[in-house]
């Protein structure tokens, strides 16, 4: 009797611990992190196709692209400090090859926050060289230390070839209120977001692994993403 008492409690008792036990993520499970990667892709086809956005030149020159959409001033007053986004860069060993899978990537810091007039801001960062980009998808670099950093040029046909242009491992940009135009970001912070790709591919994965190894194929969500950079950069310029 009283080992059939046991057994009665026991039933319910395992199927409460199954229900405990948190299933494996799947990459539909943070929608999140998917609807990131969506707005980034929207936000790039928006910006490529105003008259005065990107020098052609430098995005046919660049080895990477971040877009952070949507970042908002009322995150820093919160402490928030961080805007989110992805990081796509052209694949194979010297960053030659077609857009790859994006990696989720974090700003932090500095005074870009107060820098929003409390709207929401859309960042475009071009990675110009292989040592940038290494170092990003490895660590926490902080521009204009770490990685030298400048405010890129605005317009198709503008100079890109001033020495500031040529120096900088980074160049940034910012889209408020309609205007797009080059953005000073020294003194932040740029970092692989490695929990939102976990989210987002389902799996614990490293930045670098995403984008230098092709460890995983882009998700649905980076499919306007990367129809825009191919269709506005299909090729890298050496």
């Amino acid at each position: 009797m009283r080992k059939a008492w046991h057994l009665s409690l026991a039933a319910p008792l395992m199927a409460m611990l199954a229900f405990a036990i948190p299933a494996p993520l799947s990459a539909a499970d943070d929608t999140k992190e998917v609807d990131r990667v969506e707005n980034a892709g929207k936000v790039a086809r928006e910006i490529m196709n105003i008259p005065d956005d990107i020098p052609q030149s430098l995005l046919d020159k660049a080895d990477c692209v971040i877009i952070l959409p949507s970042v908002l001033k009322a995150a820093f007053i919160v402490g928030a400090s961080y805007g989110r986004g992805v990081m796509s860069c052209r694949t194979g060993d010297s960053f030659r090859g077609p857009w790859g899978a994006p990696s989720m990537m974090a700003l932090e810091g500095g005074s870009f926050g107060f820098q929003l007039g409390g709207q929401a801001t859309d960042f475009v960062l071009l990675i110009m060289n292989e040592r940038g980009a290494g170092a990003i998808l490895s660590s926490k670099v902080k521009l204009g230390a770490d990685a030298a950093a400048a405010a890129g040029p605005v317009g198709r046909n503008a100079q890109a070839d001033t020495d500031v242009t040529l120096r900088a491992e980074v160049l940034t940009y910012s889209r408020s209120r309609g205007l797009f135009a080059g953005v000073s970001l020294e003194g932040s912070t740029l970092r692989p977001d490695n929990d939102a790709n976990e989210k987002l591919y389902g799996k614990k994965i490293s930045a670098k692994d995403i984008v230098l190894h092709k460890a995983v194929p882009a998700p649905p969500s980076a499919k306007v993403l990367l129809a825009t950079l191919t269709k506005h950069s299909p090729h890298h310029s050496k």
